[in-house]
């Protein structure tokens, strides 16, 4: 199962480098999926960025959920899928996209929205629905689709990848899993634990640390962005993540508050970074519940 490939990763991630193991892409938990994998969407430096499209069985036109890999913004795989959206009727795209030991900030975001772009555009010839797209993640993933989430048409993290310049990459909703959401205040949070893993991490992602980079580092961070245009947001966090401080999570929610809106916003009492409890049962429904209610069944 997908989760059970997550967790290994992060394992690994504060271990020693290494990728989330591959198997996902095949969808073990939807055995009637049909399952595109390796489209290409743009190409970069000479290299082919690909994504892998996940369409649940006997839905016409569902909607579309764009999920977003977690490894420290250096390591993971598109074939990290969540199973439970496929099977609850979602159409699930998880995008390749440069690491930063690739390429700094922001060339991970332009290429995601390269890929959002490219969907859009592509919505006839692969049967989902792409007027309203949700975008998710998971650990630095989710600090990337937050991120996504909120600069819907900013001009310095729309980038020029692709092909498909005339489309938006703009989407209508997104879910936050354990993700940062201010690069400025994340290290002074954390824990000795979570500083292992969070102050490379960051010096790759930025090429500097944050307070040497403060212009960088805001650009960066989530609740930097916040307005009253932002679309609908969905945060999840556990109350004892060593990883990612909770606070991150409630400095979003905060800046959502500030402009006006409501982000919803799940505390899971007694969990650390990227658990079960988030995949399963009450918080999965949850998310099914805020994605029909934001983009549609």
């Amino acid at each position: 199962m997908w989760l059970g490939a997550l967790l290994a990763g992060f394992a690994c991630i504060a271990a020693s480098p290494c990728s989330i193991a591959a198997g996902a892409s095949a969808l073990a938990g939807v055995p009637d999926a049909r399952s595109l994998l390796d489209i290409p969407y743009a190409a970069v430096g000479g290299r082919r960025l690909l994504l892998d499209l996940h369409l649940p069985a006997d839905a016409r036109r569902p909607p579309l959920v764009v999920y977003l890999h977690g490894g420290a913004w250096q390591r993971g795989e598109k074939s990290e899928v969540p199973d439970f959206l496929v099977q609850r009727g979602f159409a699930v795209a998880s995008l390749d996209f440069r690491s930063s030991d690739e390429a700094r900030f922001p060339a991970n975001v332009h290429d995601i929205k390269a890929g959002i772009r490219f969907l859009r555009a592509n919505a006839g010839r692969y049967g989902y629905r792409a007027d309203r797209i949700a975008v998710t993640g998971s650990s630095s993933g989710g600090h990337l689709a937050a991120l996504v989430g909120v600069t819907n048409g900013h001009p310095e993290l729309e980038g020029t990848v692709g092909e498909h310049l005339d489309q938006s990459s703009n989407v209508q909703a997104f879910i936050m899993w354990v993700g940062a959401s201010n690069l400025a205040t994340i290290l002074s949070q954390s824990t000795p634990e979570g500083l292992k893993i969070r102050i490379p991490a960051l010096q790759s992602l930025l090429g500097a640390m944050p307070d040497e980079v403060p212009e960088l580092a805001r650009l960066a961070s989530p609740v930097e962005h916040v307005d009253p245009d932002d679309p609908p947001a969905l945060i999840f966090h556990g109350d004892q993540d060593q990883t990612i401080p909770v606070n991150q999570a409630l400095e979003l929610d905060g800046a959502y508050r500030r402009a006006g809106l409501v982000a919803e916003l799940v505390i899971i009492h007694g969990v650390g970074h990227v658990a079960p409890p988030f995949f399963s049962g009450p918080a999965t429904d949850r998310a099914v519940e805020f994605l029909h209610r934001t983009i549609g069944r």
